[in-house]
């Protein structure tokens, strides 16, 4: 393949991904050959401008490459806002998932049930969670990021009014389904604002302060919870307390995040230009109305093709593997944590709570070093024309496998002995915190990065294995812990952790060598490379004929160097 050739085969995928994000609703045959651009690019390269003439006239696009419409061209501080309340969301959504755990006994004693059904308090929730993205993840293709967040959010509001009211287990177990269902909605659609808003170079701070929000809210929901019991106020005060907060959340969606998906604010420029001139403009269409909505077709790409996916991409099926026992770990220790500290130690389950700051710490510590970590990505971004090594993002979470391991362990060993003092098993949640950081950021921005226009379905279907997890966890904690002990109900969930460590490391080698046999990953960094390696050869091919004192000039890029949103 020519250089040329190359260089229009990369611009084709990146309009791809510039279009659609990581939602190409058109499966990865479509573009088995060379394929004409179906898309208008929103930086308007040197090579897109000349395939641009290509466009049917009639789509309507945005109007330059500075069109204030296009959300990639908002302002900074209107970016972090709309991040803040993404983030804000999906910590309140966390928290509802967690805080309950710590009512499960009062709620079986007020409904005369036994603790082995109170568990699916928790579980229930993370069922619903589940099933959450085969709705919400079309529905925001569909209908935009915005209305979606706003009925989702309303409906899980109110649903806390009936939790808090449930007369008995039955309805309580039933409403809280329904409720992990609703409160999907922002787990599944806040990864896509964050793509709509941010280019590669700023998404990954962004990226990181939202796995932080996944964390925080379930390792933040023991703790208020337990000092509401221990105030004297009844167990349903914990749900008043969460719909109060839900409501809050809900109000900061309504007033502060406008739509941010593509399509559909070109459609709704259509729209809008329709109805200002119905005869002129009638031919005018937006590609949004061009792709398949039949039910045959969006079950396609939020059905199949995330199990097709996981089903033949070693990446995702590692990763997802990975993510999934980490995630159903940390909810295991929402039934762990009171053991160690509340039978063992005689801690009140408000002091319980208070163990869980140490995890949060090492969560903290874990997004603080993965920005480090991620401090020369501006330049390597640059360098590779905004589609660099997905491998790149690997080295927080090489670290974060080994930090996950050593703290499970020192958790485990220090905990299961009552002389020793709390503070030392307290101290092993941080390597337990900082190690989910580091693996959750790392490895959901290497799924971004490596299947770009087919992510939403890599992370449709590592939601729903991770929800799984989480809800089947807490089913058996207690049981494991109290056959096997501490001790060794630790160590084996660490040594499940140690047989995964090895993941990042064997991606970061053989990542590359990997995605070339994908069908789903573009690897675009791969063909960008070899343009790379033609301009040098050409370059130095130029200098080597060039007579001694002549004046070399630098041979010009073929690619234009841009970010990709």
């Amino acid at each position: 393949m020519s250089i040329a050739e190359l260089t229009s085969e990369i611009a084709i995928e990146e309009e791809r991904y510039t279009r659609y994000g990581g939602a190409d609703p058109r499966p990865p045959e479509a573009f088995a050959g060379p394929q004409s651009p179906e898309a208008p690019n929103r930086h308007f390269s040197t090579v897109t401008r000349a395939t641009s003439a290509l466009l049917d006239p009639e789509e309507v696009n945005w109007d330059g490459p500075g069109d204030m419409a296009n959300p990639q061209n908002w302002s900074t501080t209107r970016k972090w806002f709309i991040t803040f309340i993404v983030v804000f969301m999906t910590v309140n959504v966390t928290f509802a998932s967690a805080a309950p755990a710590a009512t499960q006994d009062y709620v079986a004693a007020a409904f005369h049930s036994s603790t082995e059904i109170s568990d699916f308090i928790t579980s229930n929730f993370l069922f619903g969670y589940v099933l959450g993205p085969v709705f919400w993840g079309p529905g925001s293709e569909l209908f935009g990021r915005r209305p979606i967040f706003i009925f989702a959010m309303s409906i899980y509001t109110l649903l806390h009014l009936g939790q808090g009211l449930a007369k008995n287990m039955a309805t309580m177990l039933v409403i809280r389904f329904l409720a992990g269902f609703f409160a999907c909605a922002p787990l599944v659609n806040a990864g896509g604002v964050i793509a709509d808003i941010w280019n590669a170079e700023k998404r990954g701070t962004a990226v990181t302060f939202f796995t932080a929000g996944v964390f925080i809210g379930p390792l933040s929901g023991p703790l208020i919870a337990g000092y509401i019991l221990e105030s004297g106020a009844t167990w349903r005060w914990v749900y008043w307390v969460m719909m109060m907060w839900a409501g809050l959340v809900t109000g900061l969606v309504i007033v502060g995040i406008p739509e941010t998906y593509a399509p559909v604010i070109l459609l709704n420029k259509v729209k809008a230009l329709r109805k200002a001139d119905p005869h002129g403009n009638r031919h005018l269409f937006a590609g949004h109305e061009k792709q398949d909505w039949s039910w045959k077709g969006v079950s396609e790409r939020t059905l199949l093709r995330p199990f097709r996916m996981l089903a033949g991409e070693p990446i995702l099926i590692l990763i997802t593997i990975y993510l999934t026992v980490l995630y159903g770990v940390l909810y295991g220790l929402l039934q762990a944590f009171p053991i160690i500290f509340i039978e063992k130690r005689g801690f009140t389950i408000g002091q319980n709570g208070l163990t869980f700051i140490a995890m949060g710490i090492g969560s903290t510590l874990g997004a603080g070093l993965n920005l480090w970590l991620s401090r020369d990505m501006p330049r390597i971004i640059k360098e590779w024309r905004g589609f660099p090594p997905p491998e790149k993002r690997l080295p927080g979470g090489m670290i974060g496998s080994i930090a996950f391991v050593v703290g499970i362990l020192w958790l485990g060993w220090t905990g299961n002995y009552p002389s020793v003092k709390w503070y030392v098993p307290t101290l092993g949640a941080i390597p337990v915190g900082m190690g989910f950081a580091l693996i959750f950021t790392s490895c959901l921005s290497y799924l971004v990065e490596t299947y770009l226009m087919y992510s939403a379905s890599a992370f449709a279907a590592n939601t729903i294995c991770r929800s799984l997890a989480g809800a089947v966890f807490p089913l058996f904690t207690l049981q494991m812990f109290n056959k096997l002990g501490t001790n060794w109900a630790m160590t084996l969930l660490g040594g499940i952790g140690l047989i995964m460590a090895p993941s990042p490391f064997i991606f970061y080698r053989y990542g590359a060598i990997i995605r070339q046999r994908s069908k789903f990953a573009p690897c675009i960094d791969l063909k960008i490379a070899k343009v790379l390696a033609e301009e040098k050869a050409a370059r130095e091919m130029k200098v080597t004929l060039t007579p001694a004192g002549a004046r070399c000039d630098a041979t010009p890029s073929l690619l234009t160097s841009h970010d990709h949103s």
